[in-house]
């Protein structure tokens, strides 16, 4: 069984394997449109996303249930994406942006982003911008030591741009061609805290023509709809370039990443789908589909 089978395997079953046993071979009739509306929607595709998908599907003018099956494939296939490469070459130093909130699996995603780089030939640095909880700063510590990859940290309190500053002069020295910058895990309706991640947006531009390269915003695939209301405020700050989603092992609500692509137009880079070093993957809607409704 490949990553994504194993990791979406409780989405599969709770809501996208009731579709497929529901759609045998019978005439469709509006109790069919309400129960597929149900389960899209307890499968976190949102209200205006699963409206998206039935108004597709009943524009092909189905009349039997086993047609419909293929055809809600291929309408939610449609909705993605292939992820464009991330803009971190073709310059001495490249930067990214991680954001997200507190417990959305933040630091965890940096670290696996850092292995992966690393492992692929990249000279990686990595910057404890989580200047707020003294506990952000050792985790990352702790994962740099883990990988192989340098921290660079100042202590708890201090300012978060000037770790930024710091970071990107040490990755000049050390030969360095990626800078991964953690940030505060901030709730996104904190103002002071998000102007803070603005003011280290800005550091970054002045020290690095162009910087930061890519801002990866971290999501909580546990945390459904909730996330795309957190995605629409980060954008506002920041100018999100792509979507980390964590956890979709845990839940049986993978169908949030539908809406990332429907309502925020945002690509999703990678997906979390276990606890493993190697469990973050990279993103792909053909695969990700058919995960969803085969189990093999």
């Amino acid at each position: 069984m490949s990553v994504f089978n194993k990791g979406l395997s409780k989405t599969r079953r709770s809501f996208f394997g009731r579709i497929a046993d529901m759609l045998g071979s019978t005439d469709i009739d509006e109790d069919t449109w309400d129960e597929i509306e149900a389960i899209l929607i307890q499968a976190d595709l949102g209200v205006d996303t699963t409206q998206h998908v039935l108004s597709e599907l009943r524009k092909q003018g189905y009349r039997r249930t086993d047609d419909l099956q293929q055809g809600l494939r291929a309408v939610l296939a449609a909705m993605l994406e292939t992820p464009p490469p991330m803009n971190i070459s073709g310059r001495p130093l490249s930067i990214i942006l991680v954001v997200g909130v507190n417990g959305s699996g933040k630091t965890t995603s940096i670290a696996k982003l850092a292995n992966r780089l690393n492992n692929s030939g990249r000279k990686v640095i990595l910057a404890a911008g989580d200047t707020f909880r003294a506990a952000a700063i050792e985790q990352l510590q702790a994962w740099g030591e883990r990988i192989n990859v340098p921290v660079i940290a100042n202590q708890p309190g201090s300012d978060p741009a000037s770790v930024v500053y710091d970071a990107t002069e040490a990755a000049h020295a050390r030969g360095k061609d990626i800078l991964i910058v953690d940030t505060a895990g901030r709730l996104h309706t904190n103002y002071n805290l998000m102007g803070e991640l603005a003011k280290m947006k800005a550091v970054s531009a002045k020290v690095v023509p162009d910087a930061p390269h890519e801002v990866l915003l971290v999501l909580d695939g546990t945390t459904g709809q909730n996330a795309l209301q957190q995605a629409q405020k980060f954008r506002e700050m920041v100018d999100v370039t792509g979507v980390i989603v964590t956890k979709l092992d845990s839940t049986a609500k993978g169908g949030m990443v539908f809406s990332i692509f429907n309502e925020l137009k945002l690509p999703v880079q990678y997906i979390g789908l276990g606890e493993g070093m190697y469990d973050m993957v990279s993103f792909d809607p053909e695969i990700f589909v058919k995960s969803l409704f085969d189990e093999n």
